[in-house]
């Protein structure tokens, strides 16, 4: 057909809002510039306040579409909280499972007899250091970030309040 224009046809991009499926590309540093997370590999999230990313990186996305990217600088408090002193604890090497070495995960009791994971951070002589603390807790972390995709997301994402497939959870 002469003239014809398949401008005509062409949809606007997804903006991210309340249950959209969001794909990311995510680099995370420290704000010196020491490596965390290439980014090499999307994440995608379910938008909307389901937890599923740090409430600032959501703020930052709302409204955002497809192809948005930046670089922002968020405090230790808005990511994984300050270091809490009364999380690192240590155990006679005694009670120690078998197999679990220096930067491996301990599940114990809390202080409220929750179930808490603890870091394994040193086993010297007799006794083990653990952390409770997440190891980026106290640390102010950059993210440069770019939107790949946003989509709709599919009722059974929102009933499970994450986002399923290729990127996202696998059950």
């Amino acid at each position: 057909m002469p003239g014809f224009t398949n401008r005509l046809f062409q949809v606007a991009p997804m903006k991210i809002e309340k249950n959209t499926a969001v794909t990311l590309r995510l680099k995370v540093t420290d704000t010196k510039g020491f490596v965390y997370d290439e980014g090499k590999a999307p994440m995608a999230y379910l938008h909307g306040g389901y937890e599923n990313i740090f409430p600032k990186l959501e703020a930052l996305l709302e409204g955002q579409e497809p192809g948005f990217q930046t670089t922002v600088e968020l405090a230790a408090v808005d990511t994984f909280g300050e270091r809490d002193e009364s999380l690192v604890t240590s155990i006679p090497k005694s009670e120690f499972p078998p197999g679990v070495k220096v930067g491996g995960q301990l599940q114990r009791a809390g202080a409220d007899g929750q179930p808490q994971y603890f870091f394994v951070t040193k086993i010297k002589g007799p006794v083990v250091l653990l952390d409770g603390n997440h190891p980026l807790a106290g640390k102010a972390l950059r993210f440069t970030l770019k939107v790949v995709d946003v989509r709709p997301a599919t009722a059974e994402e929102i009933e499970h309040q994450h986002v399923h497939g290729e990127h996202g959870h696998h059950h």
